[in-house]
């Protein structure tokens, strides 16, 4: 005889209510709340570079950048998550009165983990591809150089280009914004095991 197993579901406001206590961050994923792994000393010089870079290319134009506390909503697939940086063109849409989860980034990046790639490079992907807004999805390796960049056309495809080497540049297409990977990579230590 087989038993079954209930897991329990959660409605968005339930998780909401159980995040603003928690002492870690959780992502909502239509009804599942799935803590979220701790970051390696890599994932955060990664995260970080990439954000400081962006906010400091960025200021002064009508652009908002936003590092992993920032929450994401995404209605269509009923998820809620912590991209690593997100970019929003104007003033930030949020999705209730308060001012800690976003609705319309159009560039996201994430940095990818042992644990996490083939969600960020699948479902969570496919999440993203639903905001209206969004125009770029960014994935940087720990383990070496190497970015993926999802671009969206006019016609509303995605390319994908990748870029393997220290003294290569990106060209965002979602800004105006160019960075080495270099500069992206500063303080990573690739003998450290994820």
């Amino acid at each position: 005889m087989q038993l079954s197993t209930q897991i329990r579901q959660y409605s968005p406001e339930e998780y909401l209510q159980l995040e603003e206590q928690a002492e870690s961050k959780s992502e909502y994923q239509d009804g599942a709340i799935v803590p979220m792994a701790g970051g390696t000393t890599n994932h955060n010089e990664i995260a970080g570079n990439f954000y400081v870079n962006l906010k400091f290319g960025l200021r002064k134009q009508n652009y908002r950048v936003y590092i992993g506390d920032v929450r994401l909503w995404i209605p269509r697939y009923r998820v809620y998550t912590y991209p690593d940086v997100m970019i929003i063109k104007g003033e930030p849409i949020y999705a209730d009165k308060g001012t800690t989860t976003v609705t319309n980034p159009i560039l996201i990046a994430e940095v990818l983990s042992k644990s996490t790639q083939n969600y960020d490079q699948g479902d969570k992907f496919a999440y993203y591809r639903s905001i209206p807004e969004i125009e770029e999805y960014i994935l940087i390796s720990q383990k070496q150089y190497h970015v993926m960049q999802y671009s969206k056309t006019e016609a509303g495809k995605w390319l994908l280009s990748e870029y393997e080497t220290e003294n290569t540049t990106i060209q965002l297409s979602s800004v105006n914004f160019e960075l080495d990977l270099s500069e992206i990579y500063t303080g990573v230590d690739f003998s450290e095991i994820e």
